[in-house]
């Protein structure tokens, strides 16, 4: 039989302070050595640097293990060596304003042609003004109104000498004008001018007549003429501000020398500008707005010239790394907003704001998953992007059709990012399985380590993290003998006495906490003693749940036996996981057999408290069972199993094994010792397997017998290949040193037997038989009993039957 009792040396893995390469953290500088992760950082190195299409990551691991900090550590290194990417632009659209356009400018020239613009812009609302109150200038536009003037004063002093000769006055009247007749250098009174004769006045009405279509002439003439005085005056009024504002823009033009499209928008400026003169002139034509709109002020007009810089790289090297901790649809994409003027939503290319796509764009950006999956939209939208290597801004509303409005559409902007994935397992591969985009975006995973092995080499390395911390969060010192209890830890959270885990988050927060308790000692290093202050305050913050429970069954509510033997009734342990904290609790688990067929009933299963697990593992222990035992002979016993005070659902097979020891117990009559409990799940070889939560079942049940008063033969059964996961507490430890309390390792359902039901399990002999004392004897010969109890009630009822068929055909005769 392979089965051992531990001594204190296979409970608990020490780690030896001398091992540690110093005497105190203060002693060695912080390092950004990686530990424990290079299949991950060789993943985001190779994903990070491939230049090929669609070679985005996804970093999978649980939380805590430090993805985040090593995922920006690495792109931070990685980006400082690529050049600094492009700043990115709107401008206005002269030809189609609701169209604004895009202009890449060299990093940090986008700020820089901002403020120039501005400075222009503020520059011309001064000077312009000023340029059309020159005296050449108003000279020269009263030329142009006295010359249109002289022509119309010319045609009606034409029209009136024409007039004069046929004695007929031109009279001007508030009407328009008119003729009458006139003699003797007066005008005919109409009285007068009805006396005339006939032939007189005949004459007079056709040279009026004759005069009127002249005069109609000239008044049909004098709108073209005004036409032509006022194209004058535009002429006359553009070639100014050309003249003006030229110097401005010929100044821009030889700094931006360099930058065709920059060139083009100038030009764009320039002419946008000689085609608005009248703006910045305030003439009547245009300033003649209808009610109830506003014509808009001569600033909110000069915005069209603006330049909105979108992102600028200025001051800054290398390539951006950005994080989004909201990545919202908009916050992804970006956004236009809008200001509200008399009752409705304006917006123009200057209230474009940017995404963590354009703010990211030429380097890489950092998601949560879980994050942008809770998002409307936002994993589409982003999606989207990354196929088309283009950001194009709409609002969500426009996104999924709800509105029909008119709204910018401004021009889309390449997309040359890398985009970091963050994430836990599950979601890798359900996104894998259910999103056919994934794999073909996301080619490369990098999985993150949750423990490293612990040998000599580890213990340097993992020294050295654990002062990096204490540096990098400016915490006490930390000891050596301090370092060595933390790297004990460690390997407890990690659940292997072999292991060192890699949770930073875990490790951080317990060096602070230690940190913490030291300096309220009045300490200037954290020693060992902190440590432990550390570990039991936060177990203290968190075990109240254990304390009822354990009252619970130190006062008896809960039933639970430390001592002397009993049928049928064996002590299991379970682990209950609350938050952060984990405690081991016995639990009673009962038995009961009897003459029948209908084998080994789960009662948990039956009531639908039992987990698929743990029904698996009562049918695996039930054929293991028979297959050892009724191999050629049918099962004709019924037994039933159960876990005892237990109102809610049980899952897991580790109660296995000890559900089979309660069967033996219940079938042979052999009682189980109390003082023992039993974890362990149970294979159809008859095999103990390894189970969870091996520390925390142990120390469990050592609690209740503690407070009860150890007897010196209490102890736990466990799986062997569990040895390797044992990081006992200090004073379960002490009770094994003191022989007080033990540890049982076994590999076989035979090595546990042999434990609790105080007999040998027993070997078969040449033919098969077991010793009639032995365990297994004691199976084969319930088994007997029972089959031979079930045959004779059969019989006995076969015969019964027989009998009452020969008196009811005695009675027919």
């Amino acid at each position: 039989m392979a089965r051992q009792v531990l001594d204190v040396s296979k409970v608990y893995h020490r780690c030896d302070p001398q091992q540690i390469p110093f005497e105190t953290t203060a002693a060695v500088s912080a390092s950004a050595q990686i530990i424990g992760q290079q299949r991950a950082t060789e993943a985001i190195q190779f994903g990070a640097t491939i230049e090929d299409e669609h070679f985005h990551l996804y970093v999978l691991g649980p939380s805590g293990v430090g993805k985040h900090s090593v995922v920006r550590q690495m792109l931070d290194s990685i980006a400082q060596r690529r050049p600094a990417p492009y700043d990115w632009c709107y401008i206005n659209n002269f030809e189609d304003p609701q169209k604004p356009r895009v202009l890449q400018l060299p990093a940090g020239q986008g700020k820089a042609l901002q403020q120039d613009m501005e400075q222009l812009v503020e520059e011309l609302q001064k000077t312009i003004p000023l340029a059309f109150e020159q005296e050449e200038y108003q000279s020269r536009l009263a030329e142009i109104e006295s010359h249109f003037q002289k022509l119309q004063q010319e045609a009606f002093e034409e029209l009136q000498q024409e007039a004069k000769q046929y004695n007929i006055a031109v009279i001007r009247t508030p009407a328009g004008f008119s003729f009458a007749p006139v003699r003797n250098g007066e005008v005919v009174p109409p009285e007068v001018f009805r006396l005339l004769p006939e032939s007189e006045r005949q004459e007079y009405e056709q040279r009026v007549e004759e005069l009127q279509k002249k005069l109609q002439a000239i008044i049909r003439q004098m709108p073209r003429w005004r036409r032509e005085m006022l194209q004058q005056i535009r002429e006359l009024d553009r070639e100014v501000m050309r003249f003006t504002i030229e110097p401005f823009f010929e100044e821009l033009r030889k700094k931006y020398a360099h930058l065709e499209a920059v060139q083009q928008f100038l030009s764009q400026v320039q002419e946008d500008i000689v085609r608005n003169t009248e703006v910045f002139r305030g003439s009547a034509e245009e300033s003649e707005v209808p009610v109830p709109f506003v014509k808009p002020s001569l600033s909110a007009f000069m915005q069209r010239y603006q330049v909105n810089v979108l992102v600028t790289q200025d001051g800054q090297s290398g390539a951006p790394v950005v994080y989004e901790d909201h990545p919202t649809y908009t916050n992804l994409l970006g956004r236009i907003e809008h200001y509200a003027q008399f009752g409705t939503l304006m917006t123009n290319f200057t209230l474009i704001r940017p995404g963590s796509l354009h703010r990211a764009n030429g380097g890489f950006l950092i998601l949560d998953i879980h994050k942008v999956l809770r998002e409307p939209l936002a994993w589409e939208g982003l999606k989207r992007a990354l196929f088309s290597r283009q950001i194009r801004i709409q609002s969500l509303e426009q996104a999924i059709g709800l509105i029909a409005t008119i709204s910018l559409e401004p021009e889309p902007i390449p997309l040359d990012v890398k985009v970091v994935l963050i994430g836990d397992r599950l979601l890798f591969f359900l996104l894998s399985e259910l999103d056919p985009d994934f794999p073909i975006l996301f080619k490369v995973a990098a999985d993150f380590e949750e423990w490293i092995e612990w040998n000599e080499d580890a213990i340097p390395q993992y020294a050295g993290l654990i002062a990096t911390i204490a540096q990098q969060k400016q915490l006490l010192p930390f000891h050596r003998e301090a370092v060595a209890r933390i790297i004990e830890e460690g390997a407890r959270y990690a659940a292997h006495a072999h292991r060192l885990t890699l949770y930073i988050g875990w490790l951080t927060k317990l060096m602070q906490e230690a940190a913490y308790w030291a300096r309220q000692a009045g300490k200037t290093v954290v020693e060992r003693s902190d440590v432990d202050t550390a570990l039991a305050k936060s177990i203290y913050r968190l075990d109240r749940v254990r304390r009822v429970v354990q009252a619970e069954i130190l006062n008896n509510t809960l039933l639970i036996d430390t001592t002397g033997a009993k049928v049928g009734q064996i002590n299991g342990l379970a682990v209950l996981q609350l938050g952060e904290f984990a405690f081991g609790k016995p639990s009673r688990i009962t038995a009961t057999a009897r003459v029948g067929q209908s084998g080994v009933v789960d009662i948990e299963r039956e009531v639908k408290l039992g987990g698929t697990i743990h029904s698996k593992g009562v049918m695996i222990l039930a054929n293991y069972f028979t297959n050892r035992y009724s191999r050629f002979t049918p099962v004709v016993f019924s037994a039933s199993l159960a876990f005892e005070q237990s109102y809610g659902p049980v899952e897991g097979d580790s109660a296995s094994l000890a559900e089979l020891c309660a069967l033996i117990s219940a079938l042979t009559q052999l009682p189980i010792r109390q003082d023992i409990a039993v974890t362990g799940s149970v294979n159809q070889l008859g095999e103990v397997q390894p189970i969870g939560g091996v520390n925390e079942k142990i120390e469990g049940f050592f609690d209740i017998c503690k407070a009860r008063g150890l007897t010196g033969t209490q102890g736990v059964i466990i799986p062997a290949a569990n040895v390797q996961h044992l990081m006992l507490r200090q004073d379960v430890q002490e009770a094994i040193a003191q022989k007080q309390f033990f540890v049982y390792a076994v590999e076989m359902v035979d090595d546990a037997l042999e434990i609790l039901l105080q007999r040998p399990a027993g070997e078969p002999d040449e033919q098969g038989h077991y010793p009639p004392d032995s365990i297994n004897g004691k199976i084969v010969a319930a088994l007997q009993e029972f089959a031979d109890k079930y045959k004779s009630f059969n019989a006995g009822k076969a015969q019964g039957h027989s009998e009452q068929g020969q008196q009811q055909d005695t009675s027919e005769q």
